[in-house]
């Protein structure tokens, strides 16, 4: 599979990569930020939702070839809403030894498994029919302790896939999203969580968004990623984008900042920038 035959345009933040990356993917890279950090940020634009799922899964694809043949394993976190649709839609399209992935969550809500709301319920309902996995592939929560209870045990249980490391892991792969507000896991606008540095997890009980319970990684795990990626499609995401990549108004989900970060949009929701 490759996204060559679909890509639009791809817009790098990268130095390096309008000379170098251009040529190895066969795509236009424009360099929009002279001033950028070492990190790799970029924009790819694609012509439809269904080429944004492909893009998404290829890029996916690999990122978890290369974790496994290095480190005999790929740790990938999730996210809900939109993000959620566009992978467990594409993830079947690959074929990987499965045994080697471990499903996190960049946040969850505190809620019954069987509550619709649950995101680990939804990928499993979505992707254990199609996708030899089982529970053991992912790291829960724990939904029958309190939201500060949740998050302290969620922590303890992400620290124990690392327990050689020193400080902060870097997972190999976040997918997440933002809402219409600029929020981003849950971490949602001026909410004190934002500035909260010193925990991997931690807890929410007064989301902005129902349910009020949550668990969340914070930014610095968040930032300590290898690589992340956020995926939009359709007119309705085109305002949110504008604000996110254009403006660049300083809301959650702008604050993601791991080693390298692509954005995929298909064209409507790109229509703004």
């Amino acid at each position: 599979m490759s996204s060559a035959s679909w890509l639009s345009r791809v817009f790098c933040y990268c130095r390096e990569c309008q000379s170098v990356a251009g040529n190895q993917r066969g795509s236009s890279y424009v360099n929009l930020n002279a001033e950028s950090s070492s990190n790799m940020e970029k924009i790819e634009v694609v012509d439809s939702e269904e080429q944004v799922v492909h893009a998404l899964v290829h890029f996916v694809e690999e990122k978890s070839k290369a974790a496994i043949a290095e480190r005999d394993r790929f740790v990938i976190g999730l996210s809900g809403g939109s993000a959620c649709t566009f992978f467990c839609k594409g993830l079947p399209m690959i074929t990987s030894d499965w045994t080697k992935w471990k499903f996190i969550f960049c946040d969850e809500r505190i809620v019954p498994f069987d509550d619709a709301e649950c995101t680990f319920s939804v990928y499993k309902n979505q992707l254990f029919s199609k996708i030899p996995l089982t529970d053991e592939n992912f790291v829960v929560i724990d939904p029958s302790l309190s939201a500060k209870d949740a998050a302290e045990d969620y922590e303890r249980k992400l620290k124990a896939l690392y327990p050689d490391v020193v400080g902060l892991p870097k997972f190999d792969f976040l997918l997440v999203g933002a809402g219409p507000d600029g929020h981003t896991c849950s971490l949602f606008p001026g909410h004190p969580l934002l500035d909260v540095t010193d925990r991997w997890v931690t807890s929410i009980e007064d989301s902005p968004k129902p349910p009020p319970c949550r668990v969340t990684l914070t930014y610095p795990i968040i930032n300590n990623a290898l690589c992340a990626a956020f995926a939009f499609a359709g007119a309705g995401k085109a305002d949110l984008v504008k604000r996110l990549l254009k403006d660049k108004e300083d809301l959650p989900a702008n604050r993601v900042k791991p080693l390298e970060l692509l954005w995929i949009l298909d064209k409507s929701a790109a229509s703004q920038l």
